[in-house]
């Protein structure tokens, strides 16, 4: 049996997430498809009782440090290298000091980074790779300094929209950074990025094989059934959908089944009821990857109003629209970072303003009234750009390249 090239640690917050299914799917495929060891870390305990079908085998070697496990590593390093793990305490004090519930969570991440250490130097472990720029990034940045393996992360959205600390930091110190679209390469580029170390864009893809396309239009008269799959969060837009559902005559038959569980879900509800939509919105909540696929299947219309929270928080690039394009489902969305690099707008789907619900109504009442789109050129570029195989093919050659010169 050959030697796996290089053993990799992929390090997340939580693990399962519902909606981190893109994260499953890159290391199922790099996990079956190269020559790629991987063992996946989690910080933190998973908050979320819904597991996808496709994350279950990769229970079984998930590793998250007990208490007792971190107090002992921290231990252990700051008797093996007590000016490095103390400078790095240092260091993380001065980056965060200004935000009190950042500094809690990254001094808390600290000694589970530091047992995570241990094991990246005891089962030697090549090369560390944590998805999201915040505390993933943290612990794969404190696992490099203190054992001497290069590091590198994937920034997604609320990780580096929401907040900054440290960004540069973790940008100069890795081997390369991975992310999601050019929208997010643009942002990274005032922290280092391309500058100081290279930033890869690798798509968060889908497997194009799994979705049946199938170009459809708007029934003429009767029900028109849309979906949304989003978490019940700020950012995902649901109120100002219902608003505009409640605004425009235009719309009276399209109904619409909200896929997703999340803290929003009562307050929704309650602007449902007052809006007098009870018999035209539905809430299922959190459904499996198989089901979606379904869904997406059987709906006339997909629909993702996102846009930017209060307190900053905005999508990168949804996958649910690369999963409906793959289907060939009508498409409305928001003119939202790497959004218009995957739905051209009036061409592959639609895209209205963020957070604007007349915006909002008007480009579901152009679909609506049966305007064309090019289904198919959605398909195409979601097999020519987006799809997993071809993301995991490209993080195995940057996994596997070996450290870069930094001269």
């Amino acid at each position: 049996m050959t030697e796996p090239r290089q053993k990799i640690a992929y390090i997340v917050s939580r693990f399962p997430a519902a909606s981190e299914t893109f994260v499953v799917r890159e290391l199922n495929a790099l996990v079956a498809d190269h020559e790629v060891e991987v063992t996946l870390m989690s910080l933190f305990g998973s908050n979320d009782g819904f597991l996808h079908e496709e994350a279950k085998p990769l229970l079984a070697g998930l590793r998250r440090p007990r208490p007792a496990e971190a107090a002992i590593a921290s231990g252990y390093w700051l008797v093996r290298r007590p000016l490095r793990l103390l400078g790095l305490v240092a260091r993380v004090l001065a980056g965060t000091w200004r935000h009190p519930r950042t500094l809690a969570r990254s001094l808390a991440t600290l000694p589970l980074a530091a047992a995570h250490a241990r094991t990246v130097r005891d089962e030697r472990i090549g090369h560390v790779h944590a998805h999201f720029a915040s505390y993933p990034a943290l612990a794969a940045w404190l696992c490099g300094r203190l054992v001497g393996v290069p590091y590198s992360f994937t920034a997604h959205a609320y990780d580096i929209f929401v907040s900054q600390d440290l960004l540069a930091e973790k940008v100069a110190g890795a081997e390369f950074v991975v992310t999601i679209s050019e929208f997010n390469r643009r942002f990274l580029r005032d922290f280092g990025g391309d500058r100081m170390t290279p930033v890869e864009v690798v798509h968060a893809g889908v497997d194009p094989r799994r979705y049946t396309f199938r170009e459809r239009t708007i029934p003429g008269r009767g029900p028109v059934a849309a979906l949304c799959v989003a978490t019940l969060q700020e950012k995902k837009g649901h109120a100002v959908l219902l608003e505009a559902l409640a605004s425009a005559p235009e719309l009276e038959r399209l109904n619409v089944e909200l896929v997703g569980g999340g803290e929003l879900r009562g307050p929704l509800e309650a602007q449902v009821a007052a809006l007098g939509l009870g018999e035209r919105v539905r809430f299922l909540g959190a459904r499996e990857e198989a089901e979606v696929r379904t869904m997406l299947d059987r709906a006339d219309l997909f629909v993702l109003p996102s846009l930017i929270a209060a307190d900053g928080q905005m999508e990168g690039l949804p996958v649910v629209l690369i999963e409906a394009l793959a289907c060939g489902l009508p498409s409305v969305a928001t003119r939202l970072s790497g959004i218009p690099e995957l739905i051209s707008d009036r061409e592959t789907g639609v895209l209205a303003e963020p957070g604007d619900a007349a915006s909002l109504a008007a480009a579901l009442t152009w679909v609506v009234d049966g305007c064309e789109l090019d289904l198919a050129a959605g398909r195409r570029l979601v097999e020519l750009e987006f799809d997993v195989r071809k993301s995991a093919a490209r993080m195995a050659e940057l996994l596997c390249a070996g450290p870069r010169d930094r001269r």
